[in-house]
């Protein structure tokens, strides 16, 4: 581990901006506005404003959820390569003031969200910054190689939360959803870590490669790989998805299948295999997602 440096300058609102990590903020607006509007679609009431509201909140939750995952993970962001220029390795952002920046957003998306939709879908938001940051990152991360594969819960629940704010309840698709996003987290991060192995093996992390060898984890990213084709087209079993779902993701759950094949038979060290995996699990899952969004602003306006 190295030590953090001094604030070097003032830091301005784009390094607490990065500390809200945008990236993943995007996603999960992205995938949360999905499920709140297959909630309406379902036949859900919300008004605009109010949605808006509730849209703002889960992102500002979760932006308030990488405030303090950077405030507690300063040491292991300072020796790796993917994180070293995060504002507080780099000195700009104290940690102190990264976490009371986390603390103070956590609370004030709660409160949004129980003002602008309802108390369940605040109670979840509330347990989801709870998890992502006590059970995600202050426990699992740095304890166990299965660190993203229960931890992969938090980033999963977005659209069930979203799906409350508008219905103020959590129906089986809305878990559907839940279940396709928590399938994918472990390929996706496992084929991160293969190619940035390491960078974790530095920073002390557990992740698989580092832990259970490259072999093991090659044949975990495509057993898991399996269960994420087939929870794919669950939503055209279940009528949350039709024709341009199921054809979407039984193309896209295809690729998937053959990128984490390639991964499997890859030799060992090579890391051009894991890296396609990862960039092409981001457009999988955009794809699912984007067709369910298409399918249900057309079955609202047509």
């Amino acid at each position: 581990m190295t030590d953090i440096p001094t604030r070097s300058a003032f830091a301005g609102p784009k390094d607490y901006f990065a500390l809200l990590k945008p990236r993943v903020m995007s996603l999960v607006i992205f995938t949360a506005l999905v499920g709140m509007v297959a909630a309406v679609a379902g036949g859900a009431s919300i008004q605009p404003g109010l949605a808006a509201a509730s849209l703002l909140a889960i992102a500002v939750g979760a932006g308030a959820s990488g405030a303090l995952n950077m405030w507690w993970d300063a040491d292991i962001d300072a020796v790796m390569a993917r994180t070293v220029s995060r504002p507080i390795p780099q000195g700009l952002v104290p940690k102190s003031e990264a976490a009371g920046f986390g603390l103070l957003l956590s609370a004030l998306s709660v409160a949004l969200l129980a003002l602008a939709s309802n108390y369940v879908a605040a109670g979840l938001l509330a347990f989801t910054i709870f998890f992502y940051v006590v059970i995600y990152s202050m426990w699992l991360k740095r304890s166990t190689p299965q660190n993203i594969v229960i931890g992969g819960a938090a980033g999963a629940l977005p659209p069930v939360v979203a799906w409350a704010a508008a219905s103020g309840s959590a129906p089986l698709d809305a878990w559907i959803l839940f279940l396709i996003i928590f399938l994918w987290t472990p390929p996706h991060f496992w084929a991160l870590a293969l190619y940035r192995e390491g960078d974790y093996a530095r920073a002390g992390v557990p992740m698989m490669p580092n832990v259970a060898g490259e072999s093991s984890t090659k044949r975990q990213i495509f057993s898991y790989s399996i269960m994420l084709a087939v929870a794919g087209v669950a939503p055209y079993a279940t009528g949350l998805g039709d024709v341009l779902y199921l054809a979407t993701s039984s193309a896209f759950g295809a690729g998937f299948l053959m990128l984490a094949w390639r991964v499997l038979k890859s030799p060992p060290k090579s890391k051009e295999a894991p890296k396609q995996l990862f960039a092409f699990s981001i457009l999988y899952l955009f794809a699912l997602f984007a067709a369910l969004l298409a399918e249900d602003l057309f079955a609202l306006y047509a």
